[in-house]
């Protein structure tokens, strides 16, 4: 179980960094209602890192950190960027399901609570970033809607949840 969580770390702070990746690609091109809706899910992924480090100092384990791979840096429109970030996502969703699995196998009851949260956090993340790709699908190669929607995109900003598990520690500033 304690490989899994560290490897999650390391699954949850590359996601941060495909999404600052994300969020760059964005700007440069143009898109920066969209890159602001890249860097706030950039920090939630760094905040869900810090969740499973936090989870595992708390039950006095080790965590033990692996090398970063480099993320893409470039794609060929928005809605094929969003579509890798739906792509992500899933793969992030079968990483906690396979976790869960893990939990009840060694009978983990703590960890497996801990991960019901993300569970939810999963349909969530699938839903928004799904969300953006069926609209954009729908605007197709339209200026105007695909601008549209990167205003709409601009609004999001960032907010600590208060929900999480383990997130922020006591004495420990928020991210």
């Amino acid at each position: 179980m304690l490989k899994e969580l560290n490897q999650q770390i390391q699954e949850e702070t590359y996601s941060s960094y495909i999404y600052l990746a994300m969020a760059a690609w964005l700007e440069e091109n143009g898109y920066k209602g969209m890159a602001t809706w890249m860097r706030v899910q950039a920090r939630e992924e760094k905040i869900h890192a810090d969740i499973f480090y936090n989870f595992i100092m708390e039950r006095g384990e080790h965590v033990k950190l692996e090398a970063i791979d480099a993320p893409p840096d470039s794609w060929e429109s928005p809605l094929e960027l969003f579509k890798a970030a739906l792509a992500h996502e899933e793969h992030i969703t079968g990483r906690i399901n396979h976790m869960v699995g893990v939990a009840l196998d060694v009978k983990d009851h703590a960890t497996y609570q801990m991960l019901q949260w993300f569970v939810e956090e999963q349909v969530e993340e699938e839903a928004n970033v799904g969300e953006a790709v069926q609209q954009l699908t729908i605007v197709g190669k339209d200026g105007r809607g695909v601008l549209m929607i990167d205003r709409e995109m601009s609004a999001r900003v960032y907010a600590v949840p208060t929900s999480a598990p383990w997130y922020p520690k006591s004495g420990q500033p928020a991210a």
